[in-house]
């Protein structure tokens, strides 16, 4: 018989601290706009650099816009994205145009920015169908609702690159509650196993809806679920353009090269509620937590950066801001011109033939529209 002991097979507190001390956050820019690490910064000119600063700008003046529309009744389902302008367009921004984006509800600017016209998004919040027909060329899927279910699909758009031989990713987002669905773990899994050219985005703004992210894992950072799938993981601070940037630019490169998927865990803050659909974030967040990440807007905290190199100014941005404005008029009458989706619209659009229970609806409802 084996003889009995107290002594642990393994050191576990010790296991676990060595894991979490290697995704330490990546940070280039600091909170007052200085480099703080020259080493890791990436060679974009000027040029490249006003540009990104103009989609952040473009898309603070948006997303204020559309919560203006929503509260007006003039759009349906919009998730607020204030905050989140770092995380959300220097990833895409790192990206080519032959990259296929899979979106979760929050993470409309990308797909803009990646040649969806702004009426159709606009058209997608209201649920009508032509949101959802995403033009030739524009490589993009429409928001997924289901949380988490974007990464395994993700995985799969991945791999049908590989084996066509594209050079090519397929990168994802979700949020720190995403990161606590099993579509996650199957997602990351898969890929890792294929080698499949999958960039992963988690952007943890500190809370699923009110949970916040303390309460949904005892990892301590996100990025370290990446071990388990056997695929590298970083954390970036993701208020921080440049780092975003870096991050998911090496994790293509990685990609195409045959390397396989990256977990990128960018640490942001939405700083509205959840959703427009009645969210009141101030029943689980502080004033003071507010206030701590209102100091690190990744906005000012960029217009610091490009001031202090002369290549930014305010006639640059207010110029920004009234093109946003102007564009997101034209886009609004655009969408508001759209034909309404009708009830056979529905109906047709679901079936290319339609079975006996609907044929008999139809006619009903073609009848009252003909009125």
């Amino acid at each position: 018989m084996a003889s009995k002991t107290n002594k642990a097979l393994f050191e576990a507190e010790k296991q676990l601290e060595k894991t979490e001390e290697q995704f330490s956050m990546l940070q280039i820019l600091n909170e007052d706009g200085e480099v703080v690490n020259e080493a890791a910064m990436p060679q974009l000119s000027d040029e490249q650099l006003q540009e990104l600063m103009r989609r952040m700008v473009y898309t603070r003046i948006l997303d204020q816009r559309s919560i203006s529309l929503n509260r007006q009744g003039r759009l349906g389902f919009y998730a607020p994205t204030a905050g989140q302008e770092a995380s959300q367009l220097a990833s895409q921004f790192a990206l080519e145009k032959e990259d296929f984006i899979l979106p979760g509800y929050r993470d409309v600017p990308q797909m803009i920015w990646h040649g969806l016209p702004l009426y159709q998004a606009f058209l997608f919040s209201r649920g009508h169908f032509k949101g959802n027909q995403i033009p030739e060329g524009v490589n993009v899927i429409s928001p997924q609702i289901i949380i988490g279910a974007q990464i395994v699909q993700a995985a799969g758009v991945a791999l049908g690159m590989k084996k066509r031989k594209q050079k090519s990713v397929a990168i994802t987002y979700t949020g720190d509650g995403g990161a606590s669905q099993g579509d996650f773990y199957e997602g990351m899994n898969f890929a890792g196993a294929f080698k499949a050219p999958a960039i992963f985005v988690v952007q943890n703004n500190r809370f699923a809806i009110s949970t916040p992210v303390e309460k949904q894992s005892a990892a301590k950072t996100i990025a370290q679920k990446a071990v388990a799938a056997g695929i590298p993981g970083i954390q970036v601070d993701g208020m921080d353009p440049l780092a975003v940037y870096v991050a998911v630019r090496e994790a293509r490169e990685r990609a195409i090269n045959g390397e396989g998927p990256t977990l990128v865990e960018t640490l942001t803050y939405r700083y509205g509620p959840h959703t427009m659909a009645g969210d009141d974030p101030t029943r689980y967040r502080t004033t003071d937590l507010d206030n701590e990440w209102e100091r690190k807007d990744p906005l000012v905290r960029f217009r610091k950066f490009l001031d202090k190199k002369g290549i930014w100014n305010e006639e640059m941005e207010n110029e920004v801001i009234e093109n946003a404005k102007e564009d997101i008029k034209e886009a609004i009458k655009k969408a508001d011109d759209t034909p309404k989706q009708t009830v056979t619209d529905l109906i047709s659009n679901m079936y290319e033939e339609l079975p006996n229970n609907l044929k008999e609806q139809y006619d009903i409802y073609k009848e009252k529209e003909s009125k």
